[in-house]
Order: structure tokens, then sequence, then C-alpha cells
């Protein structure tokens, strides 16, 4: 099994990570608060929060079983060989965790305060069904052969996909 081979590496990035963790956990707060005190969600970009659960959540199912899952684990290091670590750590863990409750307790705002004439597009719903569909697909094509490395790949791939996404969204928006 892979281990570091520097304490003051491993301490940097342990304190490191669990920076990132709580400044990227910080940015979800503002607009949580803002609908709260507002009771309305008006002007908030629905789609945007559909998508960013759809791609918190596929980050959360790569993160949480490539830290949890001794099978998946196995898998990883019978690919890539012992001396590579796994690449996720607690704090990747707890951030897509907080992640998902926290866009998922936004949608829930959506849902129960004031949204004017504001909604989903059928654009968005058809993309997130599609994604959601060919993930359930995934995971019926892994099943039999066990492969829950490729699967869990795939998330991954789901969330890199919906990262691009967001930055080429973000930047035609600005």
């Amino acid at each position: 099994m892979a281990t570091w081979n520097s304490i003051p590496l491993e301490i940097t990035y342990e304190v490191l990570g669990w920076i990132a963790f709580f400044s990227w956990s910080f940015s979800f707060y503002p607009q949580v608060i803002l609908n709260f005190r507002r009771k309305s969600v008006v002007g908030l970009n629905f789609d945007f929060v559909v998508l960013n659960l759809t791609k918190h959540s596929s980050y959360l199912i790569y993160n949480a079983s490539l830290y949890f899952s001794p099978v998946v684990q196995r898998q990883y290091r019978e690919k890539y060989g012992l001396a590579e670590m796994i690449p996720v750590a607690a704090n990747d863990v707890a951030f897509s965790t907080h992640a998902v409750i926290l866009t998922a307790f936004t949608l829930y705002q959506v849902y129960i305060y004031d949204r004017g004439t504001q909604k989903i597009s059928r654009t968005c719903l058809a993309i997130s069904s599609v994604v959601w569909v060919s993930a359930a697909v995934c995971v019926f094509m892994a099943w039999p052969s066990q492969s829950w490395l490729w699967l869990v790949t795939v998330f991954k791939l789901v969330f890199s996909c919906y990262k691009i996404l967001f930055v080429k969204l973000s930047f035609e928006y600005c």
C-alpha cells in the first residue's frame, strides 16, 4: 500500500485540503441565507441549482466509493499498482457530502419559497434526465462484471464534464 514519503508533505496536503473544504463550503451559505431571509428565490437560476446537484452528486459517488469501498480500492490498486495512493482524501468526501446537502436544501427552498414565474427549463430537465438514465444504464453494465472502478470513473467523468460546462456558462453570463 502506498504511503507518504514525507511527513511535512502529508501535513501540507491535509491542511490545504481542509482549507479548501472550508473555503468552498462557505460559498454555499450566502445564497441559502439570502433565500431564507427573503422567503423568496426570485432571481436564482434554478437550472444552475439542478445541474449543480447532479454535478456534486456524481462527485460524491466517486469520492465516497473510492474512499470507503475496499472493492473499489482493490480494483484501483490492481489497475494502477500498489505504489499509487488512492486519490481521494477525507476532505474530498466531506466537501462533496456537504455540497450535495446544501444544494439539495437550496433546491428545497426553490420548492417552498416564492419563485415568481421562474421554473426549471425543459433543457435542464432533459440534460439531467439523460445523465441519470445513463448512470443507471452504466450501473447495469458494471453489475455483471463487478466493474465498480469503471463505474465510479464514469461518475468522475460526469463531474468533470459538468465542471467544464459550468465554467463555460459562467463566462457567458458575466
